[in-house]
């Protein structure tokens, strides 16, 4: 069964449950603003994907951040601890199925990484 981590109220997040839904794949939901992520998920989404892909920069939670701070987080080991504490700047959704790790939405994309 595909785990799906992400926030409920993100849109993206929203689109991709509507999509999996129709095609009738069901999926677990990780809820990482409610419950925290543990860092050895983390990590993993990040050796799977690497951290650029796994860093929302794009995303309203890093672009408040000021200038000095953006260039702190240019150390993976202080981005890392970043998106521990805020895990809303962790790009939405992530789908796990099994050893397999996919981020963000696109219905094309999606649609063959699950090999639909």
């Amino acid at each position: 069964m595909l785990k799906i981590y992400g926030i409920p109220a993100c849109n993206t997040m929203k689109k991709t449950f509507e999509f999996l839904q129709a095609k009738g794949i069901s999926f677990e939901f990780i809820n990482y603003k409610k419950n925290g992520i543990q860092p050895s998920e983390l990590q993993e989404f990040i050796d799977h994907l690497t951290l650029e892909k796994v860093f929302n920069k794009q995303g309203s939670t890093y672009r408040q951040l000021s200038d000095e701070i953006k260039t702190e987080l240019n150390d993976p080991k202080k981005a890392f601890e970043f998106l521990l504490e805020k895990n809303s700047a962790i790009k939405r959704p992530i789908i796990v199925d099994k050893k397999r790790i996919f981020a963000g939405f696109n219905e094309i994309e999606l649609d063959k990484w699950l090999n639909i």
